[in-house]
Formats: structure tokens, C-alpha cells, sequence
């Protein structure tokens, strides 16, 4: 259905590697709480993002990767179709992947002169999906680790943060441990390196596009 006067612009944005005998249909499905929420028929027709100059939503069959850089209008109860869509993704995903998504808040304006105590109701979040528990915190692992460092890197040498690293996988592996009391998974993430992406923010107001 069309959407007007509402409070978000929400931008949606990954890339997630996908199986190689996933097929068209099946991701149609997995993302069909986004193109619906778009008011789309299909994602053929709800893929374009409300901004010309974004990619949108993007299959590359040769790669088996999905892209996505894509807006649309909406409300709090966008987060309802994130959770629906990431239960599909999983279902398709070869490893891992971060979907980084923005609420930007459509009724402020950087620019008024208005009540110093206004502030934007912006909000950032990223989603993770993979096709196992041990995978999506492989990757949560390695963001987390990504985000440390380069906050720590500009008092200490990378050379002196092993024990820092070390003490995060510590703390993964115990939650791994204890989701493995009740399931069989994976092998539990360990240092693989940071594997880019952006982990959790909050407060001010961040870059539209995010390529």
C-alpha cells in the first residue's frame, strides 16, 4: 500500500552471500516482507529504492550475492518485516553477513532554528543472518573485534591488543557454550580477522548512503 506522511526514512543496506542453488523465487520469498512493506507486487517491481542515485535491491547470479542499498518510507512496525525477512535470509545465506539498516527521522530538519532540546529520533541497528547460530556470531565476533580495535588503535599499538582480542572470544565462545547445552551447532567463532561492515551505533545522525 502507499505510504505518506510517514516519520522514517529507513535505509536498508548489505550484502549477503548466498548458496549457490538458491534460486530467484526463493529469494523473491525471503525478502517478500520488503517489497510488500513497499507496496510492491513483486520484487522485480518493489527493488528500485525511493532515491534514484541508490542501487536498490540487486541478485548477482554469477556471484550468488545479494545487494542492498535501498529506502523506503515507513514506521516503527518496519522492524516487524526486518525480523521476517532476516528468518528467510537465513534459510538462504552461505556464511554469515551484517545488514546495517537507518531510521532517519523525516520530520526533522538539521537546518530549522527551532528548540535546542529537538532532537532527531534517528536510530541505527544492524541485523545479522547466516545459516547457523556458530555463523552469525562468527561474523557479530568479528565486527566487535573491528570496532575495539579501531577505537583502541589510537591510544595503544595493534600489537598490544592480542590479550583484548583474545579476551572477546573468550566471552563468545561462553555464549556459544552455553547455546550449545540445549542444540548441536558449529564450531564456536575464533580470531579470524576482522571482515568489515559496521557494528552497532547510536546518536547523531548518520550518512544517507552508505556504499
Amino acid at each position: 500500500m502507499s505510504r505518506y506522511n510517514t516519520p522514517f526514512e529507513i535505509h536498508v543496506h548489505g550484502e549477503v552471500p548466498l548458496r549457490a542453488d538458491v534460486s530467484f523465487a526463493q529469494l523473491q520469498e525471503a525478502l517478500k516482507p520488503l517489497w510488500t512493506y513497499a507496496g510492491a507486487k513483486s520484487l522485480a517491481k518493489g527493488a528500485a529504492s525511493v532515491y534514484e542515485e541508490e542501487p536498490g535491491i540487486r541478485f548477482d547470479a554469477s556471484t550468488h550475492l545479494l545487494q542492498m542499498c535501498w529506502t523506503v518510507p515507513g514506521d516503527d512496525d518496519f522492524r516487524q518485516s526486518l525480523d521476517e525477512m532476516c528468518m528467510g535470509l537465513n534459510d538462504l545465506a552461505e556464511q554469515g553477513a551484517p545488514i546495517e539498516v537507518t531510521f532517519y527521522d523525516a520530520e526533522f530538519d538539521d537546518e530549522e532554528d527551532g528548540d535546542e532540546e529537538d532532537e532527531a529520533r534517528d536510530d541505527f541497528a544492524v541485523y545479522f543472518v547466516g545459516p547457523t547460530p556458530a555463523a552469525i556470531m562468527q561474523v557479530q565476533r568479528d565486527l566487535l573485534v573491528q570496532d575495539m580495535i579501531g577505537l583502541m588503535e589510537r591510544h595503544f599499538d595493534a600489537s598490544e591488543l592480542g590479550e583484548v582480542v583474545t579476551a572477546v572470544d573468550q566471552l563468545f565462545e561462553r555464549r556459544f557454550t552455553e547455546l550449545a547445552n540445549s542444540m548441536q551447532l558449529g564450531k564456536p567463532p575464533r580470531g579470524t580477522g576482522p571482515q568489515g561492515g559496521t557494528g552497532h551505533g547510536g546518536g547523531g545522525r548518520k550518512p544517507r548512503h552508505l556504499h
